[in-house]
Formats: structure tokens, C-alpha cells, sequence
């Protein structure tokens, strides 16, 4: 019997990888193969991965052979680096172009890059409207993975550059969920004004990933955003109040005020929320929601993601 052809997926363990393993391997006529890629094939995460019926490898980043021996005889790769684990836009760049030459390497038939804009594009560094970070950035965990979309098409690699984002998944490990007031309100701050924000299980991307490989020369080439939907700050509260089981109002923060609150990366994710605030309209237009559901049916909405997840959300 023929093999399949191999899809790598870089940062198997973690929640879009391992949303896109999952996917391939539940489904009974699956085209493809899976080799799981992690830093740590001994994990409990890399064993649970093997034990469904994945080839689990050893690779890191910060090694580009490693990266490189990974894609070897592969058919595809879905590429995804980890900005939240060193906080460094120059280190975010020298992992998205290890991938990428591997893919290169490996005359990969098809990569999916996982990416986000580069806001500069719309807010350039001298557009006083929000700071300008690290020297030249404007939202720096954007920045460099939109920047990074420059190596994959110097390249000419057969690419997708999915866009991703805002993880349900942030009100419960990110910090992003509701917090009690003084006079013992629950209060979703969020510094959103009235704008809607598209947002999507982590697993999801995965599966939408998923979908995108399938449908191959289609989309290679092209940009494709996903989300399962666009919500304003008072219906993500409204279904934050259901999965609470108590009233939860939502507060909009100056973008300002939420810069200065002093937390690790307050004026990142603060230019980010300007960024996704002054610009919804574009930034949802770009994250097609019927696409994303025709190329991961399963996906789930918001109100299904917190009925999945009550009780799972701290209550700060």
C-alpha cells in the first residue's frame, strides 16, 4: 500500500500544531500522514501525540539542522513560531527563517505559515497615534511574524499565510478574564470601545489548517484569515456572564490607560488593541468567518466554546 504523504507540524504540543495533528489523525480518510515536531519528544504531551498515531521528532528552532532533518521526505509543513516563550521579535525572525529555508530545503509541496499583520503597514513608525516599541516596532508580536512573511515569499515557497486570532482560550490562561470590582461587580476590561474583535478557539486554527492543506493548490499562495466570530466586548460579557453563572459588564479601557497598567508587555498588547480597534473593519474583513467554518466544520462559535469551558474561567 502507498504511504501518505507527510505533513510536519511545528510546535505539535502546543495549541494550533496540536489542533492540526488532532485533525489529521481523527479523521478516518485523512490523505495525510502527521510527523509531530517538538522540542521535547519525551514530554507527556509528545507521548499522548505518538499514542494517537503520530510520528513524534525531536527539533528545535534555535537548531536549524534539527529543523532541517524534521522536514526531510515531507509533503507539507504548517509553520508556527512562539513569541510568548522569549519575547523577542529579532529571535522570532531567525526561527520563522529556520523554518522557512527548511521548507525550501525540503521542496515542501505546500507550507502554512501561521502569521499576524504587520501593523507598520497601516501605523507607521512616526504616527504618533500609539507608541513606537523596542525602537521600531508598533505592536512587536505582530510586527515580526508579518515581517517573517517576507522570507517565506523571497523563497517562493508554495505558502498560505494564515492569519490567526484572539484566542477564547485568553480568558482563561492569558489573564483576559473577567476581574471583580470594589463593589463586587465582575468586570471584562477590554480596550475595544464598541469595535468587534475576531476571535476563535486555539484548536481551531488547527483545524482550519487542516482543511486549507486538503484543498492544497487553492490556497497556496494566497492569504486566508480565520475566525468563528467578530464580537464586541458586551457579547463576549454576555457569554462570559453565562459561563460564570453571574452578571459580567464589560468595561472599555483607554487604550492608554491599559499601556500603563504596568503588567509585562501592557504597551505591546496595548498597541495591539488600538491596532485591532481602529482598524476592525479591516482586520475582521480579513478573518472570513463563513471560509473559516466551510474549512473546519467543526469549529466551534463562541457561545458553544464557553459552554465547552464553564467553569474552567478564573474569576480574578
Amino acid at each position: 500500500m502507498q504511504e501518505k504523504p507527510v505533513v510536519v507540524v511545528a510546535g505539535a504540543t502546543g495549541a494550533q500544531g496540536g489542533g492540526l495533528v488532532r485533525s489529521i489523525l481523527r479523521d478516518p480518510q485523512s490523505p495525510f500522514a502527521v510527523r509531530a515536531m517538538t522540542r521535547d519528544p519525551g514530554s507527556a504531551k509528545a507521548r499522548e501525540l505518538e499514542g494517537l498515531g503520530a510520528e513524534v521528532v525531536g527539533a528545535d528552532l534555535d537548531d536549524p539542522a534539527s529543523v532541517e532533518k524534521a522536514f526531510e521526505g515531507a509533503y507539507g509543513a504548517y509553520c508556527v513560531t512562539f513569541y510568548w516563550d522569549h519575547f523577542s521579535p529579532d529571535k522570532e525572525l531567525q526561527h520563522a527563517a529556520a523554518l522557512a529555508r527548511a521548507a525550501k530545503k525540503a521542496r515542501l509541496s505546500h507550507v502554512i505559515w501561521s502569521t499576524l499583520e504587520d501593523t507598520r503597514r497601516m501605523v507607521p513608525l512616526e504616527d504618533n497615534r500609539m507608541p513606537t516599541l523596542m525602537g521600531k516596532y508598533k505592536v512587536p508580536h505582530f510586527d515580526s511574524k508579518g515581517e517573517a512573511d517576507e522570507l517565506f515569499e523571497e523563497l517562493g515557497l508554495p505558502a498560505t499565510f494564515l492569519l490567526t486570532s484572539f484566542y477564547w482560550e485568553n480568558f482563561i490562561y492569558f489573564g483576559a478574564g473577567p476581574v471583580r470590582g470594589k463593589n463586587g461587580d465582575l468586570v471584562l476590561t477590554l480596550p475595544m470601545a464598541d469595535r468587534k474583535l475576531p476571535g476563535i478557539a486555539a484548536s481551531d486554527i488547527g483545524g482550519c489548517a487542516y482543511g486549507l492543506l486538503k484543498r492544497g493548490a487553492e490556497f497556496r499562495g494566497k492569504r486566508v484569515g480565520v475566525a468563528s466570530g467578530h464580537l464586541t466586548g458586551e457579547q463576549m460579557a454576555a457569554g462570559l456572564s453565562r459561563a460564570i453563572g453571574e452578571p459580567v459588564r464589560y468595561g472599555p479601557l483607554p487604550h492608554a490607560v491599559f499601556r500603563s497598567l504596568g503588567f509585562p508587555h501592557a504597551e505591546d498588547l496595548g498597541n495591539m488593541f488600538q491596532f485591532n480597534c481602529e482598524f476592525s473593519d479591516e482586520f475582521c474583513a480579513a478573518r472570513n468567518t463563513a471560509l473559516s467554518r466551510e474549512l473546519h466544520p467543526g469549529m466551534l462559535s463562541f457561545d458553544e466554546w464557553i459552554e465547552a469551558n464553564r467553569g474552567r474561567i478564573p474569576v480574578q
